[in-house]
């Protein structure tokens, strides 16, 4: 099964667009946690088990990870095991290497932490991807137009007559059918409609709501597409604050995924 149709399929059968994104930061966290010998991860694992059954995967930051060195990346490594096999496994690291660099980078989080797919960042080409795309059923999300401040300066930079972001999509979309998709951020309203219009089939990543400010039933009204995962990190991990038993943590992590499962399927 190639990652679209493992993407679609998940998606199917959750009933569900959303990832968790896992960017867990130790100073967040309820304080009960902290009293574990590695408090990101069993927190990573209190998130996972209130919501396994509800949302379509997750997404790891690993910069979140890599950050407490090999503490970090022992709880990178453990939760992306505890996730079960019926939700999809994203790291988001934004690699981008020469090829002998980025096959290690494939061993890594493909072949040694058993993700699913990994975002990269398209500068240095297809050789840059390809030891990613050379593992069946996984996939890659490729940066095409992202939700920082200045994503606009080069990625709507023009290129003869398009934007350097729509060359981007020309090029990779043709890497490997049923292997590649695209990060939108979910500002960029008119294209996220443009593209999910033409390429309805490609899976596409969109971070961006909650925190970062934008609207979801917007987004949702610009969408043409059945492939799609929603990011949604900091307005659900740390919903319940640092104040709150363990049966309310997971509680309002409940409410939180529920009510964005709805929103979401109502369109």
């Amino acid at each position: 099964m190639s990652y679209s149709d493992l993407s679609k399929h998940i998606i199917q059968k959750k009933k569900s667009h959303l990832v968790v994104g896992l960017d867990t930061d130790i100073s967040k966290v309820p304080e009960y946690f902290r009293g574990f010998i590695n408090p990101v991860l069993e927190f990573n694992k209190n998130v996972i088990d209130a919501t396994k059954d509800i949302v379509a995967g997750y997404k790891m930051n690993s910069a979140f990870y890599e950050a407490a060195g090999g503490t970090g990346l022992n709880a990178l490594l453990q939760t992306a095991d505890y996730i079960p096999d019926n939700c999809l496994k994203i790291v988001d690291a934004k690699r981008s290497d020469i090829s002998n660099s980025a096959e290690q980078y494939a061993k890594i989080f493909f072949d040694k932490m058993d993700f699913d797919s990994i975002t990269i960042n398209p500068y240095m080409g297809y050789d840059a991807a390809a030891p990613f795309l050379e593992r069946n059923s996984r996939g890659i999300y490729v940066l095409a137009l992202t939700s920082n401040p200045s994503a606009s300066e080069f990625q709507k930079l023009k290129v003869g007559n398009k934007y350097l972001f729509e060359l981007i999509i020309d090029v990779a979309s043709k890497w490997k059918k049923g292997s590649v998709g695209f990060v939108f951020g979910a500002n960029h309203l008119k294209e996220i409609k443009s593209f999910s219009k033409k390429y309805s089939d490609i899976p596409l990543l969109i971070p961006g709501i909650g925190f970062q400010g934008n609207d979801l039933n917007n987004l949702l009204k610009n969408l043409n597409s059945e492939n799609f995962l929603i990011n949604s990190s900091r307005g659900i991990i740390y919903a319940p604050g640092k104040k709150v038993s363990n049966e309310e943590f997971k509680s309002i992590i409940i409410k939180k995924v529920i009510s964005l499962n709805n929103s979401i399927n109502k369109f």
